[in-house]
């Protein structure tokens, strides 16, 4: 027996384990690398490809399919009082460049097979359930993150939404348009509780030796997009003195960053991810570079203050470096999010029905389930992945954790919905 894992208590009600795993790994062929992971990046042909086999699926189910303006796909299994509003679960889609086979797809199968399992088990519910696919909730191809449920909360307007554009200049709007999933319903209509699973993304749970996490909050997080712009010279014949080096000047902001998450330790996060070098020549001083910077905190005022430090730290290294700080633009943000209680307690409860080992915890990654907690009740259950790695073609799972999760999530979503 899994060493995570303690036996499970008598109950009749249960989701199909194998099913679900089987349904995991027949997604992960679409887009899979040569690592064992999956590049489905939002709005490719790839992630069109993810969609329709989901879609055929939950239609197979019993479902029926629609799609809002934003491309979030939600498929409703019906109630006995469809004027209800529904109980939503799910999660994304799309993927990490070089992402795993689990990040966010788990929960949008693990909702699929709660109505599979339903089906199973001929038991009808009072309200509806839906199952959503979140468009971009990683923010890889278009920035920000979880932009499709942030429209969805009234966070952003759709027109911001559909304006998103990638690194080639392709907007959200038309690259939904191109895979056919530009959809017709509006962006936002009542819930009654949402969940959703996931993978921890961290190693808190496998470390303790728990099964499940009883997700109680999420950390709070800044996006910031930084441009220094120095002056391109010779490597050769430009004294040190008399340089503008660019790189320099991002390199030792990149090294604050690093400080600053280590100031305000244990919860503290915070990454400079991404980079981007001009000319990227050899023998060139760099003239200009762009840089991204992520802080994460689950105390709004931590936050606040790591902000202050990041910004006074800019400034300051620019003048040192004798570069201009030609952007510096908060483009995300979003305060810690405490979840619906009475929704963290169907979790709790559908844990301790299996005796599945569990612990509070607090999410620091960030998630749809985030944004939807603005307009409705939401709480997440989370399972361990191996050493906590994610976000990596190397993330894995084992089946008597995706099982776990589903388990636990079936029961949470009857809590609310009614039987």
């Amino acid at each position: 027996m899994n060493a995570l894992l303690k036996p499970v208590l008598s109950t009749d009600l249960h989701i199909n384990g194998q099913r679900l795993w089987d349904s995991l790994m027949e997604m992960a062929k679409i887009g899979a690398t040569v690592k064992g992971g999956v590049c489905r990046l939002a709005l490719t042909d790839l992630d069109k490809e993810g969609r329709d086999l989901f879609a055929r699926w939950a239609k197979e189910a019993g479902c029926t399919i629609s799609v809002d303006q934003m491309g979030n796909v939600f498929a409703r299994r019906a109630g006995r009082d469809n004027s209800l509003a529904p109980v939503v679960t799910g999660s994304h889609a799309d993927s990490q460049p070089t992402g795993g086979k689990f990040d966010g797809i788990y929960g949008v199968l693990g909702g699929l097979e709660v109505i599979r399992s339903l089906n199973d088990h001929g038991i009808e519910t009072d309200r509806p359930i839906e199952v959503v696919i979140w468009t971009n909730e990683e923010g890889s191809r278009f920035a920000p993150a979880m932009v499709a449920s942030g429209v969805f909360a009234g966070v952003f307007t759709l027109e911001y939404g559909l304006s998103r554009a990638d690194v080639d200049g392709k907007t959200m709007g038309e690259e939904l348009a191109r895979i056919g999933y530009a959809g017709d319903q509006p962006v936002g209509k009542p819930i009654h509780a949402a969940f959703e699973l996931h993978i921890e993304q961290g190693p808190i749970l496998e470390a303790e030796g728990k099964t499940i996490g009883v997700v109680t909050h999420a950390q709070g997080q800044r996006w910031y997009e930084v441009v220094f712009t120095g002056q391109e010279s010779h490597a050769g014949p430009t004294p040190m003195p008399r340089r503008r080096d660019a790189l320099l000047g991002a390199a030792r902001v990149i090294d604050l960053v690093n400080r600053i998450g280590h100031e305000h330790a244990p919860f503290a996060c915070a990454t400079v991810g991404m980079i981007q070098n001009f000319p990227n020549s050899r023998n060139v001083i760099p003239g200009r570079v762009f840089f991204t910077i992520d802080i994460r905190h689950p105390d709004d005022a931590v936050l606040a203050e790591m902000d202050r430090k990041v910004r006074e730290g800019v400034a300051r290294i620019a003048a040192e470096t004798k570069v201009e700080v030609s952007k510096l633009e908060q483009i995300f943000y979003y305060a810690p999010i405490a979840f619906d209680q009475a929704c963290v307690e169907s979790v709790r409860a559908g844990a301790e029905r299996f005796g599945y080992s569990n612990r509070d915890i607090v999410s620091g990654a960030g998630h749809d389930a985030c944004y939807l907690s603005k307009v409705a009740p939401t709480a997440m259950v989370f399972v361990p992945c191996v050493n906590g790695i994610s976000h990596n073609e190397v993330e894995d799972a084992t089946p008597e954790w995706i099982e776990a999760g589903g388990n636990v999530l079936l029961h949470a979503m009857l809590g609310r919905s009614g039987r």
